[in-house]
């Protein structure tokens, strides 16, 4: 801009001085004498102005304009170098910034497989222990099975320490998992539990048992003495038994079959209505009711545990650990049947012990209903006790919807002290008026399940 302007104006300047010589050379000529035509000192600064605008003032324009070039040509060749360089460093900035990237990545790379490296080896190590774990209680479980018994507790389960939970990674709040192991049969069951879940639970079963893997062909009615209890179960030898029960993870607890396993009646509910599996179920159950509307969860695994290559669970362990550690406890079901003798490659079974056909007391009724707890094969059976009724009632119960309601003002009292209005199973329960169950400390069940319900 700097070099059009200084040519502007000497071109200005120019034209200024060729004016002022044609003014100067018209004064001259009309500015003579009278009787002085021609003036030779005139004519000559005439022709010295009119030499001056036809060779020097182009020349000197000429001059000017080049200067300018010259000026904006070198201007040119500045910037363009400088663009040059810019071009240049923009690029060794770029190419450093690919490098930085490459590394980056390349460090990530060996981040991400050292982090997978590590996890494998992680779970390949838990899974060692786990496996070891598996088959020392196992071999405990054999023992137990083979001897007809119903374990150290006498109700079809014992715990045994903190859990071992393996394998949760990928799982996220409210997803379960059902496998399969290398055989067919049902394998691990995994779940995080959700109050949710529990809550939309409450009230009936949320589907149908399905059929596990290798099911008995025959399932025969038997009667079943319960050392701990004193009484006997007169129904059907197997139950369709859950890994993960309906209780805690509702209808999702029947997408797979993977989720059952065959299971003696005492391996599913125990001698008392609250062992076996129940007692694992119990023990999720308890926390979220003292948790209600909790954001905490419950990693929930049950395992089946097989001798050999037999299609049926010689028992199961259910590892339960809340997110707050609140409950962090493994379980040990023991799938066997006191006095019977059971085939564990198809289920074929014998009675080795005397069970009495004939009850020393009443009978409780056998209700037959198409709605069957979740794990149940058929009608609710009957049970028999050696304990008379502690109140003598003038009413009877009734029987609706495959419940046996307790008649107005009595209730059923559990072997937990826990008391009832319906249940499926009543010979399970002492009948007695509600005055007297709260003359003796017994409370009402906060919350039902498919076997008894406080309401």
């Amino acid at each position: 801009m700097f070099y059009n302007l200084l040519i502007t104006l000497i071109t200005l300047a120019f034209l200024y001085s060729v004016v002022g010589l044609v003014v100067l050379l018209f004064k001259k000529i009309f500015g003579r004498k009278k009787g002085k035509w021609f003036s030779l000192k005139k004519v000559g600064t005439t022709f010295v102005a009119m030499i001056a605008l036809v060779f020097v003032a182009p020349k000197t324009e000429t001059a000017a304009q080049k200067t300018a070039d010259q000026r904006e040509e070198a201007r040119s060749s500045s910037l363009a170098m400088a663009s040059e360089q810019a071009a240049k460093k923009s690029a060794e900035l770029a190419s450093s910034r690919k490098q930085a990237n490459s590394q980056a990545i390349a460090s990530s790379k060996a981040a991400a497989k050292q982090s997978a490296a590590e996890l494998a080896a992680k779970q390949a190590s838990e899974a060692k222990v786990e496996s070891a774990n598996n088959q020392e209680i196992l071999a405990e479980l054999v023992k137990e099975t083979n001897n007809h018994s119903a374990g150290p507790t006498k109700d079809y389960y014992w715990e045994n320490g903190a859990a071992k939970i393996t394998g949760f990674d990928g799982l996220k709040s409210g997803e379960e998992k059902f496998t399969a192991d290398s055989q067919g049969r049902s394998g691990v069951a995994k779940a995080i539990l959700t109050y949710s879940e529990y809550e939309s639970s409450k009230g009936s079963r949320q589907g149908d048992p399905l059929e596990p893997p290798a099911w008995p062909y025959t399932n025969p009615k038997v009667a079943i003495t319960y050392s701990l209890t004193g009484r006997t179960y007169h129904g059907y030898l197997y139950n369709r038994s859950h890994s993960i029960g309906d209780s805690l993870l509702g209808a999702d607890s029947y997408d797979s079959k993977y989720n059952f396993t065959t299971g003696t009646r005492p391996q599913n509910v125990g001698a008392n209505q609250n062992g076996g599996m129940r007692y694992a179920e119990e023990t999720a159950e308890d926390y979220w009711d003292g948790h209600p509307n909790t954001k905490n969860t419950i990693a929930y695994e049950t395992t089946p545990l097989y001798n050999n290559s037999e299609t049926i669970p010689r028992g199961s362990i259910v590892d339960i650990k809340s997110s707050d550690d609140v409950i962090n406890k493994e379980i040990v079901v023991v799938n066997s049947v006191e006095g019977i003798s059971i085939d564990y490659n198809n289920g074929s079974n014998k009675t080795i012990a005397a069970i009495s056909s004939k009850p020393s007391s009443s009978v409780a009724p056998v209700i037959k209903s198409s709605s069957s707890s979740s794990t149940t094969v058929n009608s609710a059976p009957a049970v028999s006790s050696s304990t008379a009724p502690t109140t003598t009632l003038a009413t009877s119960p009734t029987v609706s919807g495959g419940w046996t309601v307790a008649p107005a003002g009595q209730v059923y009292v559990s072997n937990s002290n826990k008391y009832y209005a319906r249940v499926t199973n009543p010979g399970n329960y002492r009948l007695m008026s509600q005055s007297e169950a709260d003359n003796q400390g017994f409370t009402r069940a906060s919350r039902g399940n498919q076997y008894a319900r406080p309401y």
